[in-house]
């Protein structure tokens, strides 16, 4: 084994050879030292001279560098046989887990050469740098240290990390300037190092409560890189201060008969310790006498000592408290002080109010005189100053009445409501009449029980709720909600629908509610063409003995959307929508060619249909009104003009989005019209259905259609008493255009397709389609009605008619 240097890099070459009859191949592997982060471009060995091959033949030999790893981190120069890094290399994202067990890191690569073929491996190993500074896994690092901690005592750290190895790995740590810590470094077999912090001198809470350290880490690199972290250590408290009163010795005077509660003196220690070793409870200490404690009370929490009895200065005229606070430590400490009190003579006594019996539950249906209390007073005193009197303080339904000197009821005046005051706390004052006057009270709280004597009400007499048709079966309409100001179960509500039925349907079966909170739902479809509206009754029951309920009416009202397509009704197509039509080519201008007539089962909204060509020979011939459909001439034919058109014509309603319907018509021009009886025979068409409308829209449809009628019919006589023009030639099957001479086309179309139209609109109110067709060798028209679909099961014979009437 060999070893050559080339700048920085060591190589070290081991060759084994083979033969065989007709090739040779060499296998060697050749070893390099470079450190990590050379900058691309860096030569790293004379490859060619340690491999001992001539830079000149290394094309022609086809030299082929493969490098074992995932990226090409260098390569070859074939003109020089020089190897360069190619990549700039990071041995920590190279070699991770190398790192750690401080392996050596190294890059495998294979040189392939022919004539004769050799294979030579090589390999390089990837230096360390110091390249990355010690971090620590957490920036900061909370302690919690008790003041009671004695010296000596150690607390774990987090250790830093460096990505480095070797002697640019982590070296030491240091700690910052502290009187109560510093560090200890110890080494694990690893060689890992670990850091403890160690308590060099006792803590005291009360001087210093946090105690901010900074840790750092230093690497072994040159320069050497270093990290830091924070370390905040919280001082934990020891009950180490005992209580301390303001003062040891308080003096205080007092009234005789001062009323119970009367505040006397709020005392007040602290503790210079925190959290529980802070928190003092207050007490009396042995040396203070029972009849003392008998007649004042101490709040344990507050300090606050107030007046427990009545304090007679005949009795007694100096009292004397021994105080006592104490901490709530593991250890409780306490202090001391004493309360000297001095009583101040006044020549009276209160008077005094006694509930001897009471009903503090009564019905708020309770008649009026019922005694609701018995109450006695009495007063120490004597003469003036011994006479009381009791009343009431308020204007309530309540008055006393005087059973006996010393004795008061306490009775009714007023109906009761507990809806208006559930709940009365009566006060009673008893005055004496001495100078000045001297008063006490009492209260007396009586509650009222409910009775069930309110009727759940809506907050509307009258519920008008849209909804739009086509919705979904379940959907939430609307929320019908009651109050009942009653209590408990008298105050539960339950709702339900007033059973109805509609044409053999019950509102249950289209409407649900929720019982427990008026929520209203759908249970179909709604559709706008079939039902327009609902009305029913809503109630609301609650759960008392007896029940009480009320009622509210609902209104539904369904809208419409346009999901019904325009109905082309003229002109009338036997099959398909295809449309002959015959005109003289002679035709003036202006001459109206065809009515293109659709109605639109939707509201009026979405039922306006507007007319329009989509398509169209020649828009200098022909035009079309878009709003009543009529097609007429804009010219005279020319013999240049083709005597077969082809319109096509859109019916579009309002709607968003809108709907349509087309119709062809073929238009032929003749030089004569020829006129001839049609021959086809008449297929009835009708379809017996009735629509279950709301009768009142039935009967004022029907009055229109009437009236609309009886005008069409006077229109008629009118018509027939004028004279006849001259017999012609029966008229063509194809078209009601055609069946008129070019002199009266335009006149005797407009009339005939006028009364078709209003026909029409009399008979499709009623739920039906109008159906034009001829009857042969009669000179007149079968008007079938053919009631709409609208998906009802249920029909009716009169709604379906025959209407027939003469030329």
């Amino acid at each position: 084994m060999a070893t050559h240097y080339t700048g920085q890099a060591v190589r070290y070459v081991v060759v084994f050879f083979v033969f065989s009859a007709t090739w040779r191949i060499a296998s060697s592997v050749t070893r390099y030292s470079i450190p990590e982060e050379m900058q691309e471009g860096s030569v790293v060995a004379n490859l060619a001279g340690d491999l001992g091959l001539s830079a000149n033949t290394l094309v022609e030999r086809e030299l082929k560098l493969d490098v074992i790893h995932n990226k090409q981190y260098f390569s070859f120069n074939k003109e020089t046989g020089e190897l360069y890094v190619l990549e700039k290399i990071d041995r920590e994202y190279l070699c991770p887990m190398k790192t750690i067990f401080l392996s050596s890191c190294l890059l495998k690569m294979e040189v392939t050469i022919k004539n004769p073929i050799r294979i030579f491996n090589i390999e390089l190993e990837i230096l360390d740098i110091n390249d990355h500074a010690p971090s620590f896994r957490r920036e900061t690092m909370h302690l919690d240290i008790s003041e009671s901690a004695l010296s000596g005592e150690r607390f774990s750290l987090n250790n830093a990390v460096d990505p480095d190895v070797g002697a640019n790995s982590i070296k030491t740590y240091i700690l910052s300037e502290s009187d109560h810590f510093n560090i200890e470094i110890q080494k694990g077999s690893d060689g890992t190092q670990y850091v403890d912090l160690v308590l060099r001198k006792a803590l005291d809470r009360e001087q210093q409560t946090v105690h901010n350290l900074i840790l750092t880490a230093v690497d072994g690199g040159v320069p050497a890189r270093s990290g830091t972290a924070s370390i905040i250590v919280r001082v934990l408290d020891t009950n180490d201060n005992a209580p301390q009163f303001d003062h040891q010795v308080c003096s205080v005077n007092m009234t005789e008969n001062s009323p119970i509660g009367t505040l006397l003196l709020k005392l007040n220690a602290t503790d210079l310790d925190e959290g529980s070793n802070a928190e003092i409870l207050y007490s009396f200490t042995l040396y203070t006498s029972e009849k003392t404690q008998d007649m004042f009370s101490l709040n344990q929490n507050t300090g606050e000592i107030k007046v427990k009895d009545v304090v007679d200065f005949e009795e007694i005229k100096i009292l004397e408290m021994h105080i006592q606070a104490k901490d709530k430590g593991h250890q409780p400490l306490s202090g001391q002080c004493t309360v000297m009190v001095y009583v101040k003579d006044v020549n009276d006594n209160y008077p005094e109010i006694t509930v001897k019996s009471i009903r503090s539950k009564v019905m708020e249906t309770i008649p009026i005189g019922t005694v609701i209390a018995l109450v006695g007073v009495s007063d120490r005193d004597s003469g003036d100053n011994g006479m009381v009197d009791l009343s009431i303080s308020e204007q309530l339904p309540f008055i006393l009445n005087k059973s006996s000197e010393r004795d008061y009821e306490l009775v009714v005046s007023e109906f009761l409501d507990r809806e208006t005051v559930p709940e009365y706390n009566i006060i009673l004052t008893v005055t004496d009449r001495g100078t000045p006057p001297l008063s006490d009270n009492e209260t007396v709280t009586l509650e009222l029980l409910d009775v069930n004597d309110n009727a759940p009400e809506f907050p509307k007499s009258f519920y008008t709720i849209p909804v739009m048709e086509n919705n979904a079966p379940g959907s939430l309409l609307s929320s019908v909600t009651a109050f009942d100001p009653d209590f408990n179960e008298n105050q539960y509500l339950v709702y339900f629908i007033v059973e109805r039925e509609i044409v053999n349907t019950s509102m249950s079966m289209l409407f649900s509610i929720n019982p427990e909170n008026g929520d209203l739902y759908a249970l179909k479809t709604f559709d706008f063409e079939r039902e327009k509206e609902f009305l029913f009754h809503i109630e609301a029951r609650d759960s008392g003995v007896p029940p009480l309920s009320s009622n509210v009416t609902v209104h539904i009202i369904i809208l419409d959307q346009n999901d019904n397509t325009p109905l082309i009704v003229s002109p009338w197509r036997a099959h398909g929508s295809v449309v002959e039509e015959v005109i003289p080519r002679s035709t003036d201008k202006g001459h109206l060619i065809a009515k293109v007539i659709a109605i639109d089962s939707d509201s009026v909204q979405n039922s306006r249909v507007t007319y329009q060509f989509l398509q169209v020979p020649d828009a200098t011939l022909f035009s079309l009104d878009q709003y009543n459909g009529e097609i007429r001439t804009m010219r005279m034919f020319s013999y240049r003009d083709p005597r077969h058109q082809r319109l096509v014509v859109i019916a579009k309603d309002n709607g968003d989005p809108a709907l349509s319907a087309t119709v062809t018509i073929k238009l032929s021009t003749v030089e004569h019209v020829v006129k001839a009886f049609s021959e086809t025979s008449e297929v009835p068409l009708e379809y017996d259905i009735f629509s279950d409308l709301n009768l009142y829209l039935l009967i004022g449809l029907g009055s229109v259609s009437f009236l609309l009628l009886m005008t069409i019919l006077v229109t008629i006589v009118l018509k027939c008493q004028k004279p006849k023009p001259t017999k012609a030639t029966p008229p063509c099957r194809n078209s009601v255009v055609s069946q008129r001479s070019s002199t009266v086309a335009d006149s005797t179309l407009v009339s005939n397709d006028a009364y078709w139209y209003s026909l029409f609109l009399a008979e499709t109110r009623k739920g039906k389609v109008v159906v034009r067709q001829p009857i042969p060798k009669s000179g007149g028209y079968i008007v079938s009605s053919i009631p709409r679909s609208t998906g009802l099961t249920e029909t009716s014979e009169s709604a379906a008619s025959t209407l027939q009437y003469s030329k």
